[in-house]
Parts: structure tokens; sequence; C-alpha cells
């Protein structure tokens, strides 16, 4: 089994880029694998490896200015989840795009996952869901607000379109494991919002901690690695991604007559052209011939 280890902060990094070499390669000495990110305004990302390994990056990350008190969250793999580490400089952390926004100024309310549902069953609480529309699609808490966002950039002005929805309501925020909710949150208390909650650690922390005969959950929460998607005590779900157009799809979805392994599924099958899907075949063909010479390659285990 591999430990999935999920992580972000929000501190001042004057030269991010003096900490990303020593970052990737301690990861690399620990054959810790997956994506993180570094900007001035942190660092964000999600590792995977031994018990070993995943220690002692967090370890190095909590010597690194201002994150002492680094958070994390822990689930388990069965395989690999990611095929290799990158170590990325960024702009922000998680892009919204919004110059003003920082979280360490201010966020909203913490709702830890036991008082979520007592929060969200309030009638005057919107609960609204800050993830991208193909993660709600798979599953999301029932009642939410899907704002059908297609980038977390796109909220912003989502909200400057729909806050007349929202007038004289607490406004209750969630996102996988918490991140895009620090920024969201100061965006609206920025917008004159008084009342504003958000879920502590995200999905992942309330699936990990409530039971499912207690949960307001409904489906399978969206993960960035080979998993694709999780449930209830984090356990892996049926979701396979098409590397068409990274979307999930369940495996049922590999019948429909337009599915073609790696190059088409039925969310994508009309949105490329002739040119498009040629090239998939000819990338589909180069994975296998990785896979048959025992190299690692871009498309996971649970793709599809």
């Amino acid at each position: 089994m591999y430990i999935v280890c999920a992580l972000y902060h929000f501190t001042r990094f004057p030269d991010p880029a003096a900490l990303k070499p020593v970052l990737l390669k301690l990861a690399l000495s620990q054959g810790v694998t997956g994506s993180l990110l570094l900007a001035q305004e942190g660092i964000n990302g999600t590792i995977a490896g031994s018990r070993q390994g995943i220690d002692a990056v967090l370890a190095h990350i909590r010597t690194l200015p201002g994150c002492s008190d680094l958070d994390s969250k822990e689930s388990m793999a069965s395989e690999p989840p990611f095929p290799r580490m990158k170590v990325k400089l960024k702009r922000e952390i998680v892009t919204m795009g919004q110059p003003d926004v920082d979280p360490r100024a201010r966020v909203g309310h913490y709702v830890e996952p036991q008082d979520w549902n007592d929060l969200i069953r309030s009638p005057d609480v919107a609960v609204i869901d800050t993830r991208n529309d193909y993660e709600v699609a798979i599953g999301t808490f029932k009642g939410a607000v899907d704002p059908q966002t297609e980038s977390f950039r796109d909220f912003p002005a989502w909200w400057e379109t729909n806050k007349h929805r929202f007038h004289n309501k607490r406004i209750a925020m969630f996102c996988t494991g918490g991140i895009r909710c620090e920024k969201s949150t100061n965006f609206l208390l920025g917008q004159g919002v008084e009342d504003v909650y958000h879920l502590r650690g995200g999905i992942l922390k309330y699936l990990e901690e409530v039971p499912k005969d207690e949960s307001s959950w409904e489906g399978e929460c969206f993960v960035f690695d080979s998993r694709v998607s999780v449930g209830h005590g984090l356990k892996e779900g049926p979701h396979l991604l098409c590397h068409a157009c990274r979307q999930p799809i369940l495996p049922q979805d590999q019948r429909r007559p337009d599915y073609e392994h790696g190059v088409s599924c039925y969310h994508c099958i009309n949105e490329t052209t002739e040119e498009d899907k040629a090239r998939f075949r000819e990338r589909q063909k180069q994975i296998e011939l990785a896979r048959q010479r025992g190299q690692a390659h871009m498309g996971g285990s649970r793709g599809a």
C-alpha cells in the first residue's frame, strides 16, 4: 500500500525557486512521487510513497519559512498513484486570478466535519461547491449549489452574476481538501459577505471522519491522482479517467459506442477533431509500448 498525502500552506516565500532543488532531490531520494507547487504565497500538492518517505518530505517542508504548523491529510492507494515526482514554480498555488485575495489576512469560519451537517441543514444557509464541474458531477453534498465552473478562476465571475440569489443567507463553502475555500472565503469577505463558513479539511476530511450512515455526502469525491475517486472512509472509488479529456468515467462507460481507450469517451467524443483523435491514438500506442517494456508512463494505473 502507498500513503497518499495532500497538503497546502499559505505563507510567504520570497524566493520559491531557491526551495525547489532541495525539495525535489529529497523527494526523489525517498522514492516519493507526486506534484508540489511552490509560489510566493506558499506550497500546495499531493505526494505518495512509503511512511518513511512521506515523513521525510513533510519534516523538510515544516522547516521552510512559516510552515512549522503545516497540516496534511493522508489516505491509502493500492497502486502507485503518480508516475513521477514534480516540483513546479507557479504564480499561485491554486489559481484564482484575484491579486487582492490573501488567505493569510483572513478567511471564513472553519467548521469541523462533525459539525458540518448541522450547519448545511439550516434553512438560512446556502451551501456552495467551489470545485470544477467534472468534479461535482460524480459527487457533492445534498442540496449544494453547483456553479458549473470549468476552473476555479471562473468562480469570481460566477459570484458576481449570481450573488443576488444569496441575499440574507449565510454561505457555507467546501472543496476537496480545503485550499480553494481559503481563497473563496477570503474573496467573499472582501465582497462584503459577513457570514462565511468553510469545511475544515475539505471533503476528504469529512469522508474520513463522518460515518456513511450519518453522511450528507452523495456519490464519490474526485481526486487528482490515479485513484480518480474516493468514497467514505477514503476507500478507492470505481471511477477511471479518460485520457483524452481528463474527466472521470465509470467502468460501464467503456462499453458505450463513443468510447475508445485513451482516445474518446461520451464526454469528449464530439469535442475533439479527427486530427486530435489520431494524435491520441499514437500517444496510446506509445503508452502501451512503454508498459510492455516495463517502463513508467503518463497513463497511470486507473486510466481509460
